[in-house]
């Protein structure tokens, strides 16, 4: 059992080595670019009043419900979800699961905004729509996917994550650590502990 445990840990730790990251016309990044180049979005449209949305399904929505709060209570930056069990009941029932984060973008998202759309496997319908709807209405769009190289949600967005496993716990976990620095990063800039935002 000890070097299966063993084992585990040292393939999550693998797996920060082996994320990929694409722009919206197939451009190849860094790792570490891209999440400068997030965190700089992130950092700029909120600096212009702009709103951070994050949806996702089961884990991924503990994820983005967690980070969200993160967002505006720590960082001081206007970030929700569509997760009240309300909210997806009602669109469900009325239009469908797969329109349950496409129909509250549609009306609350502005221009400018920006949405961070999270699934393992990056096929969940509901995340794809939501994206699509996003980008109609000219919402900045980050991803983050796993599973197969090429799924469905890992070139639409302007940055877009790729976790190189297929195994749940593996890519949310990694997930989470994408999402938790975008938070720390933000917040060191905005306290004035990370001063140089220069690549």
């Amino acid at each position: 059992m000890r070097q299966v445990v063993k084992e585990y840990f040292l393939t999550l730790k693998s797996l920060f080595s082996k994320i990929s990251a694409v722009g919206a016309n197939g451009e190849v990044y860094q790792f570490d670019e891209a999440m400068d180049m997030s965190i700089r979005m992130i950092i700029d449209q909120a600096a212009s009043g702009k709103k951070l949305f994050l949806i996702g399904n089961g884990a991924s929505a503990s994820i983005s419900s967690h980070i969200a709060a993160d967002f505006w209570k720590n960082a001081g930056i206007r970030a929700l979800t569509f997760n009240d069990s309300t909210l997806l009941t009602c669109i469900s029932n009325d239009y469908g699961y797969k329109h349950v984060f496409e129909k509250p973008i549609d009306m609350f998202a502005d221009r400018g905004d920006i949405l961070i759309a999270i699934s393992s496997s990056g096929q969940s319908d509901n995340i794809l729509s939501g994206v699509l709807a996003a980008k109609k209405k000219n919402v900045k769009v980050i991803t983050l996917s796993g599973f197969k190289k090429n799924n469905s949600l890992s070139s639409l967005g302007d940055i877009n994550f790729y976790v190189p496993a297929s195994e749940y716990g593996y890519v949310e976990a990694v997930h989470l650590s994408i999402c938790h620095c975008f938070v720390d990063m933000v917040i060191g800039i905005k306290n004035g502990q990370i001063l140089n935002r220069q690549p």
